[in-house]
């Protein structure tokens, strides 16, 4: 299809049925407004979304854009964080997918650039599951850079640069301010509690907030516009890098594939949840 636009709140209704005419897939950044630095409290949403738009470019998906308050965790202690509950994140998102599936979007993606992120969107994907047959994705891109990427960072400014090449690749990055006021080199507050942190899955072991706003995300100083430009082009091509090395269109076919095979185990045992609540 030729879109005007793959962001779906952007798009005429006609234009979403006319795509979902021919495909099912939509990709749906979850972000957090929070403490980030001496970048915007949206960042880590408008990295995520950055992420959603390239994914979807490459598997001729939408996106649904517009989710940036959920669990933000350990940054509440900046009054700047907005904090939403997990249980309510979950509930809330649910509530989405439900919609999404019945307007005809079956392959749903969702992503977060957000550590804690996987506490709301793994919960939700694996109930979905349960209460439709439908397999929806959760991708953590954390743990993607980290297997696919490690490469591309040669320090914490590629960091920086993925979070100002993502405010480019949405036509913000004048909102990402000059700045010098946030760059720190010491260890964070909290460092000596790391045996305990790093017991479960990124933030999910105990329950602890940031100590100082240094603690989360200290920025490299962005002096002047051409350091600005020089890391959004460094961002946006690691950005786009790591997104072919995902390969989303052979996620895709897996996740329609695995529909399939999971149709043949319900026929088997039919007292799977998902089948026993869609007899």
């Amino acid at each position: 299809m030729n879109l005007r636009t793959r962001i779906l709140p952007r798009m005429l209704n006609s234009e979403v049925e006319e795509y979902l005419k021919e495909n099912d897939i939509i990709i749906v950044p979850v972000g957090t407004v929070e403490m980030h630095g001496g970048m915007p409290l949206d960042s880590e949403t408008v990295i995520s979304e950055a992420f959603a738009l390239k994914m979807a470019e490459a598997c001729n998906g939408l996106v649904l854009t517009g989710l940036p308050y959920f669990y933000a965790g350990a940054t509440a202690t900046g009054r700047g964080t907005v904090q939403v509950s997990v249980r309510q994140g979950i509930d809330y998102l649910s509530a989405i997918a439900h919609s999404l599936l019945r307007q005809g979007f079956k392959r749903q993606i969702y992503i977060s650039f957000h550590g804690p992120a996987h506490m709301t969107c793994s919960p939700m994907v694996r109930d979905f599951f349960d209460e439709t047959g439908v397999p929806i994705l959760y991708m953590d891109l954390t743990m993607q850079m980290f297997n696919k990427a490690k490469d591309l960072f040669k320090s914490m400014d590629s960091f920086h640069a993925i979070t100002v090449g993502a405010y480019k690749l949405m036509n913000r990055l004048e909102d990402v301010p000059l700045t010098t006021e946030f760059y720190h080199n010491k260890p964070q507050s909290c460092m000596k509690f790391d045996d305990i942190f790093g017991l479960a899955y990124q933030s999910a072991a105990i329950g602890y907030c940031f100590g100082e706003p240094t603690d989360h995300m200290s920025t490299t100083a962005i002096p002047d516009e051409e350091t600005r430009n020089k890391l959004a082009d460094e961002g946006s091509e690691i950005i786009e890098t790591l997104v072919n090395r995902i390969d989303l269109n052979h996620i895709v076919d897996q996740m329609r594939n695995l529909e399939a095979y999971n149709k043949e185990n319900e026929q088997k045992y039919p007292w799977m949840p998902s089948a026993y609540n869609n007899k």
